[in-house]
């Protein structure tokens, strides 16, 4: 599909690619909008967290988020997608990946990049809930991965009620996008991460002595070492490659088969634009992918209007796409 049109106007006084990123994150401010949080047992003996936002009504679309890297439900434009499904009048729920909540999970296992077992999970409790429940999709950053990894796994079996879907700054290619980060100020980023990732891992070692090496853990500095140390063993990949390899979003999306955003920025700090021209390619034999590839924006950032009055143009663009039908 030809990409779709953008509309898109920079804040001249965040000009290039980090401050969007960096503002979106941590300069501005959003007051919490989703009214509960509530907790999941799941099938494995653990817990998701789910925030929420109104409750479901039959003939209004349901929304349903899933945040990036150590995202939480304080996250800018978890809160702003929030803000604009309830102007519609819309309910809405943020998926809060394990160990995201505040709480170490029980088990063994971490979330990552390709794990969508909870995400089934929480969409199939939402059906059973609700059988006429319309829901909206949107995944941001990591949860943009596993949202399209999900859609890719489920093909023609995704259940009649997921209606539409959008990825929002997806790494899509998860080797590449790490390799990207370990240059120039790509590990600022990844030093933000890492501590807390490294934190929380440290946290399970009382229940799982044995979960990692733990030198390894220590000495780890970039996303590689992190996820070739403990994501890829603790999930069963043999290693930070084979945990990039089968957890890579851009290997799923010749298989989606509801109409999807793909919004990504050619300056995203996280990615090298030469993956989303392959991202294109793959669009172009599938139907039912839309491509938006800004030349400016950041990650997450694509923040629009005056120092005084801003205005974000993401969580505008994806809920005016997910609310065509």
């Amino acid at each position: 599909m030809p990409e779709l049109t953008s509309t898109y106007q920079p804040a001249w006084w965040l000009p290039g690619a980090h401050l969007p990123s960096i503002w979106g994150k941590k300069g501005r401010r959003h007051a919490l909008v989703h009214d509960r949080i509530e907790r999941w047992a799941t099938p494995d003996g653990d817990h998701l967290s789910v925030a929420r936002a109104g409750l479901v009504s039959a003939g209004k679309p349901h929304l349903l988020i899933l945040h990036g890297l150590e995202g939480t439900v304080r996250s800018n434009y978890v809160q702003g997608l929030m803000a604009q499904a309830r102007r519609r009048g819309w309910s809405a729920d943020l998926l809060i990946f394990r160990g995201c909540d505040g709480d170490i999970n029980n088990q063994r296992r971490l979330y990552h990049s390709g794990e969508t077992t909870d995400i089934d999970f929480v969409v199939r409790e939402l059906i059973a809930g609700h059988p006429d429940i319309s829901l909206r999709l949107v995944g941001v950053s990591l949860g943009g991965n596993v949202l399209l990894k999900w859609l890719g796994e489920q093909g023609e079996a995704l259940p009649s009620n997921v209606v539409r879907a959008a990825g929002v700054s997806v790494p899509y290619d998860l080797a590449v996008g790490s390799r990207f980060l370990e240059w120039w100020l790509g590990q600022l980023y990844v030093d933000h991460f890492m501590k807390s990732l490294k934190e929380k891992t440290r946290a399970k070692r009382t229940h799982f002595p044995d979960l990692c090496d733990w030198t390894r853990l220590d000495k780890a500095r970039t996303f590689w070492d992190f996820d070739d140390a403990v994501t890829g063993p603790v999930h069963g990949f043999s290693g930070a490659l084979d945990y990039y390899s089968k957890s890579s979003s851009i290997h799923f999306l010749p298989d989606i088969r509801r109409p999807t955003m793909l919004l990504n920025a050619k300056d995203d700090p996280f990615l090298p634009a030469d993956v989303l021209d392959r991202v294109r390619n793959i669009s172009q034999n599938n139907n039912f992918l839309n491509t938006e590839f800004t030349r400016r924006g950041g990650h997450v950032g694509w923040t629009e209007g005056p120092i005084w009055s801003p205005r974000y143009y993401m969580e505008e663009k994806v809920m005016k796409w997910l609310n065509d039908e």
